[in-house]
């Protein structure tokens, strides 16, 4: 997300924090290459315009003139306006009586009906009693589609062949009522372009309705011209907000930063794969972080927590404390770490030189590592993982002829994994004071 953008703003940070002291050109040029590298992005040139205006007024005053490190100082404030221009956090509301309706609307292709899946796979982790309704009797197989998704997240799914559209949402309404749902989900219709066809078949659901959210579905992926959808569809239907999808993908991004400002409508998730639990709630912060390179640690916690299972976990920490570590533990690691998502979404999520240090190492061959070592994990026998001393070098050639690798790789592997159990023992002997000694 945003690999290009974050790459090119880091070159202008870097530059900028070489330097004591700012000179009001030093500025211009700086914000010259920022303003290269956000329209390059296919940000809005009058969000652009704008943005850098503001950032200029603010860097070339007393802010950044009296900083101790003025080139952090500029980084500081394209942060805070970048946050700015993305707006507000706006949280899905769910307000009023039950059973609450959430519309998805949006254009043909947008990831409407996989949105709505993983909506309702959210709102239950909320503890939700969610209906999905399947509202598109035009495209082919959407409505099973949509059933697939339910029966993958245990979500019942409402369909009533021959209905049109309007009245099929107020027979799902009524179903909703009658079986106790809190919300229900519309996976309404798109079009490959926008019409008054379309126009008014939403606008007669959303009368049957009243929606506590309508939300607009945009694949950011088309760039600027989701500006143009989300202004069309914002003048048929009053919308609450944006999910845009296909975040993980080769987009510029732009469209992101420029949508609040030009349309007035948050953005409230984005939609980082095709995985149904790849739906991220927006943070204005955190989004501005990852773009300047900063990383979003309280988002990789979040992915942690909800990977790892608590009490393996707890059950894994008190063994460590007692100095125990096995193959077992580590294999166990690896293959909760898989659990986050991909890996080149949790290193946009890595801070500081850390995180620059391994976006500089591809993705694809960090998977293939993860891999490897657990091929040659599971290529031991239980009693072997258990106790390691077992392997003597007969034991190794089988190890690797059965994850087929290298003996090398075999000993490589064992040489890391004394390191983490020497540190662990460190840590448990020590209180962690003795830390500092493993990294001099």
């Amino acid at each position: 997300m945003f690999e290009t953008l974050t790459g090119r703003l880091n070159q202008v940070f870097n530059e900028l924090r070489r330097r004591g002291k700012l000179s009001e050109a030093d500025v211009d040029a700086a914000l010259h290459e920022v303003r290269l590298a956000l329209l390059e992005a296919d940000v809005h040139y009058s969000v652009v315009k704008d943005f850098i205006s503001r950032v200029r007024e603010r860097a070339v005053g007393a802010e950044v003139s009296k900083a101790l490190n003025p080139g952090q100082q500029v980084v500081k404030i394209v942060n805070d306006e970048l946050v700015a221009t993305l707006g507000d956090p706006a949280p899905l509301s769910l307000n009023g009586p039950k059973p609450r309706p959430i519309m998805l609307v949006g254009l043909q292709g947008s990831g409407k009906t996989t949105a709505a899946g993983k909506l309702a796979r959210e709102l239950r982790g909320r503890g939700e009693r969610v209906l999905l309704v399947a509202a598109d009797p035009y495209r082919p197989a959407a409505v099973q589609q949509l059933r697939t998704l339910g029966e993958q997240l245990d979500v019942p799914v409402f369909y009533q062949e021959g209905l049109p559209p309007p009245e099929l949402a107020r027979h799902a309404l009524d179903k909703a009522r009658d079986g106790g749902y809190s919300v229900l989900v519309f996976d309404t219709a798109g079009r490959s372009q926008l019409d008054e066809t379309l126009m008014e078949e939403l606008r007669a659901i959303a009368a049957y309705t009243s929606p506590v959210e309508t939300l607009l579905v945009v694949d950011a992926m088309i760039g600027q011209e989701a500006l143009h959808v989300a202004e069309g569809f914002q003048k048929a239907v009053p919308l609450t907000g944006l999910i845009m999808t296909k975040m993980d993908g080769d987009a510029r991004g732009g469209a992101a930063i420029s949508i609040r400002s030009v349309t007035g409508v948050p953005i409230k998730y984005l939609g980082t794969g095709e995985k149904l639990d790849a739906l991220e709630a927006f943070h204005p912060e955190r989004l501005a972080s990852r773009i300047l390179g900063m990383g979003d640690v309280l988002g990789l916690i979040e992915k942690a927590e909800a990977a790892f299972d608590e009490q393996q976990v707890q059950k894994q920490a008190e063994r460590l404390t007692r100095g125990e570590f096995t193959l077992e533990d580590l294999i166990e690691m690896l293959r909760s770490s898989k659990k986050m998502g991909p890996m080149s979404q949790l290193v946009d999520m890595l801070p500081g030189e850390v995180g620059r240090a391994a976006r500089n190492v591809s993705p694809q061959d960090m998977d293939r590592q993860f891999k490897r070592l657990e091929a040659i994990i599971c290529s031991m026998t239980p009693a072997e993982r258990q106790n390691p001393d077992l392997l003597n070098a007969s034991r190794r050639r089988r190890i690797a002829s059965g994850s087929g690798s290298q003996v090398q790789e075999v000993n490589r592997l064992m040489k890391q994994f004394r390191e983490m159990q020497r540190l662990f023992k460190t840590v448990q002997r020590t209180g962690g004071r003795g830390l500092s000694g493993l990294f001099g």
